[in-house]
């Protein structure tokens, strides 16, 4: 009887032992509370996954070189103009800080390949040879390169400016496009436009190529010139971006059709032109 009461005994109490062990049992939903942090992981990720990167965090880096008026030049310490008001624009739709860096013109297609600036904006032109090396943005202005002349000049056409002396900015795509097809001998480069056409008023240059907008207030502010008909050369001005980077690409060409569609970019251009 004993023994039977020291089973029953024995029985009840490994039923409490195991009634009390059952709070133990718990720790087994400790991973899913440690699973919570990797799901957290994933969320701050998704930004980065699906959106675009910058150089710096929360700043778009411009490179630009900062001698082409009025589409990027100095103004004390600050580099102000068309370009540096779009890419600002541009900055701000994207919640971003814009950093304008002043480089060789030269330099800027590499610094955008390197990763050192986000963006190249520099009144630069879109060429098949660029394409090659970065992308570029939906064109935000059109240039126009055309030719100041005496009213009493020979010149009649861009074929005319052959063996003659012809006024440019120094950098511009004037000076690249003449220096191209007429050769360095018959090309004066200035630092300013308005150099340019006072070199040519005074009979030093028998012509002058520059930006269309520019040369309409030039002409208009000296008698006795005129821009010939003829246009030498018309082009597209675009961003530049990592071909890497097609997130940025996106965001800075609906930034752009924002501010197109809203008169922005408009509004920024008349406003420079309108200056000269």
């Amino acid at each position: 009887m004993k023994k039977i009461i020291a089973m029953i005994l024995a029985g009840t109490m490994a039923l409490s032992m195991m009634a009390c062990a059952a709070p133990a049992a718990a720790p087994a939903a400790e991973p899913a509370a440690e699973a919570a942090p990797a799901a957290e992981e994933t969320a701050e990720e998704a930004p980065e996954a699906s959106g675009f990167t910058t150089v710096a965090d929360g700043v778009l880096t411009m490179g630009t070189n900062a001698y082409f008026p009025p589409y990027e030049y100095y103004e004390g310490e600050e580099i102000v103009g068309i370009d540096a008001e779009i890419a600002a624009a541009v900055a701000e739709k994207l919640g971003l800080t814009l950093k304008i860096e002043d480089m060789e013109f030269d330099s800027i297609i590499i610094a955008v390949q390197t990763g050192k600036v986000d963006m190249g904006l520099a009144g630069m032109t879109v060429t098949e040879e660029r394409k090659e090396n970065v992308n570029f943005s939906d064109t935000y202005a059109t240039g126009v390169q055309v030719v100041i002349v005496k009213e009493d000049s020979d010149i009649a056409s861009v074929d005319d400016l052959a063996d003659k002396m012809i006024g440019v900015q120094l950098g511009t795509t004037g000076d690249i496009y003449c220096t191209g097809d007429f050769g360095e001998d018959h090309v004066d480069k200035y630092n300013k436009g308005n150099d340019a056409v006072m070199a040519l008023v005074s009979g030093k240059v028998d012509a002058v190529v520059i930006d269309n907008e520019p040369a309409k207030s030039y002409v208009a502010a000296n008698e006795g010139l005129k821009i010939l008909e003829t246009e030498y050369v018309t082009e597209e001005y675009a961003a530049a971006i990592n071909k890497d980077n097609t997130a940025l690409l996106d965001a800075i060409n609906g930034a752009l059709a924002e501010l197109k569609a809203d008169g922005t970019l408009d509004a920024i251009i008349g406003k420079y032109i309108s200056a000269e």
